[in-house]
């Protein structure tokens, strides 16, 4: 009759879920802690961006001068152009003095209009940017941290373009990530960082996005300067010149269809 106690005994303290060790319990604690730092870091940021301002804003206008750059160097004097964003993922770009070239963004399709027509955007430069719309800071802020499963990493201070920063990794639940630096003063974002793997060579690349010269505009703290890096060369910059949010747009702007095949175009009269 003992014995057979003993074994009923042992039987149950094995079918009983055994408690997390000290280890496990410090560790999760230690993740619980990290994750909180690093949603204090961004909500810092956001605040410093303008809060509320920031986190509803429904368009934006913008002009100013970009410049393409290769190996680092500009490869001209730069074109002017002009941004129309409409939340949360339409998008106008038109460039030229006489801006007859534009590019137009709808979800995930896009278009380029010349005086040509309009035809679909060649599919490598749609991917492309894309890809950096969803992993842009305005995505991540106001997309990315509010999602289920994302997750948050304080990475430490570092250095960032010479600022002293605050290193934050957001992770969202298809384990894409994008990496944060925050000014340890001012709290304003300086940098973003990704990495993806080109699915032809199967290499990884890192694009990256500097932010400088900030200025109060109707309410949200705007970057200026902002400079595109690829794999540490610098490939685009952009200086701002206005910056308007919530006007009225035509949504017009943002309606665009192929009327042209550029593989098939007609032959020229002889």
């Amino acid at each position: 009759m003992r014995f057979l106690t003993v074994v009923v005994l042992l039987t149950v303290l094995t079918l009983l879920p055994s408690a997390p060790s000290a280890a496990a319990q410090n560790a999760d604690a230690s993740a619980q802690e990290n994750a909180a730092k690093a949603k204090a870091v961004l909500d810092q940021a956001i605040q410093a961006l303008g809060g509320p301002a920031y986190l509803n804003v429904k368009n934006m206008e913008q002009s100013g001068r970009t410049y393409t750059l290769f190996h680092g160097q500009s490869e001209g004097a730069g074109v002017l152009f002009w941004r129309f964003v409409e939340a949360p993922d339409k998008e106008r770009i038109e460039l030229t003095k006489q801006r007859d070239i534009a590019y137009v963004y709808r979800g995930d399709e896009g278009y380029e209009i010349t005086y040509k027509g309009t035809t679909e955007q060649e599919p490598k430069a749609l991917a492309a940017y894309l890809r950096r719309r969803q992993h842009s800071l305005d995505w991540v802020l106001r997309h990315w941290i509010n999602e289920p499963g994302t997750a948050l990493l304080y990475e430490g201070a570092t250095i960032a373009v010479d600022k002293p920063a605050d290193r934050v990794s957001v992770i969202n639940s298809k384990n894409d990530s994008v990496t944060l630096y925050i000014d340890s003063t001012t709290h304003l974002p300086i940098k973003t960082s990704f990495e993806w793997r080109d699915p032809a060579d199967r290499l990884r690349n890192t694009e990256e996005e500097v932010f400088d010269a900030y200025r109060m505009t109707d309410g949200v703290m705007t970057p200026y300067s902002l400079t595109r890096f690829y794999n540490g060369e610098m490939t685009n910059q952009r200086f701002l010149n206005t910056v308007k949010y919530n006007q009225t747009l035509n949504e017009a702007m943002f309606d665009a269809k192929a009327t042209y095949d550029p593989a098939h175009l007609p032959t020229k009269k002889k």
